[in-house]
């Protein structure tokens, strides 16, 4: 069903590294960063309330260090870092599209971003300023797609837009197998039982405990963003009720 106004108030995007890259495989596509910012800009201009947490997979990945021998937490702490640098590509891509932006870090860098501090996350939110979540948790060993969970449910946000390369959840790869079967609505348990790949298990888990909806779908066709907003049925959607 498509609604005249937004069928959420407020809501957390979290944005892969990766889909920042775009088809360069690593750093950030300035072309892409202007798209995402002009979605973003289209549903703030609705009164949407926007919350971002972006990944920084296109710049290093925590995980792929720990496997070539370096220690797991530093390794971590270095993804951490990149999300700050892609975060603030991003809020220099919004304020261009005139969007008050407001960076917050879980690790302290006074210099270049806020500390995390929810209410005043909540406040930001409630003056119509977009409020980016940089570096994680601040702990080394939880994902990105966490940080999205926990601070989604921290500011008690409506659900959470997984915005991908890839237009929603599979059982299988896409781009390998061209019979993969595309989900259109799910349930918390598949996403955990199956490991289809949604969000790592400690995401999905903190969802379902906070009954936290997921959208999940592609960042590349510009105007995506505002369909999901509007009601539109795109993508795959988890919860533990039919999208309707």
């Amino acid at each position: 069903m498509v609604m005249d106004q937004p069928k959420y108030k407020r809501v957390v995007v979290k944005l892969s590294g990766e889909a920042l890259a775009g088809n360069l495989g690593f750093g950030i596509n300035q072309e892409i960063l202007n798209s995402i910012a002009q979605q973003i800009a289209e549903i703030v201009a609705l009164g949407v309330e926007v919350a971002i947490v972006v990944g920084g997979g296109n710049i290093w990945r925590g995980v792929a260090g720990s496997a070539k021998g370096m220690d797991r937490a530093t390794a971590d702490y270095m993804g951490m870092l990149a999300t700050v640098i892609n975060s603030l590509a991003l809020q220099d891509a919004l304020e261009n599209h005139n969007v008050v932006t407001r960076v917050q870090t879980a690790i302290e860098m006074r210099q270049v971003a806020e500390p995390y501090i929810r209410r005043k996350a909540i406040r930001h939110l409630e003056k119509g300023r977009v409020v980016i979540f940089a570096a994680g948790t601040g702990n080394p060993y939880f994902s990105t797609d966490t940080t999205a969970a926990l601070r989604a449910a921290e500011i008690e946000a409506e659900v959470i837009l997984m915005a991908k390369k890839v237009d929603g959840v599979y059982d299988a790869d896409p781009v390998v197998n061209p019979e993969a079967k595309k989900f259109t609505d799910l349930g918390y348990i598949d996403v955990l039982n199956k490991g289809l790949g949604v969000m790592d298990s400690t995401a999905a888990s903190l969802c379902m405990d906070n009954n936290i909806p997921i959208i999940v779908f592609s960042i590349n066709e510009a105007g995506n963003i505002k369909k999901v907003i509007m009601g539109e049925n795109i993508g795959t959607y988890v919860g533990r009720e039919k999208n309707d």
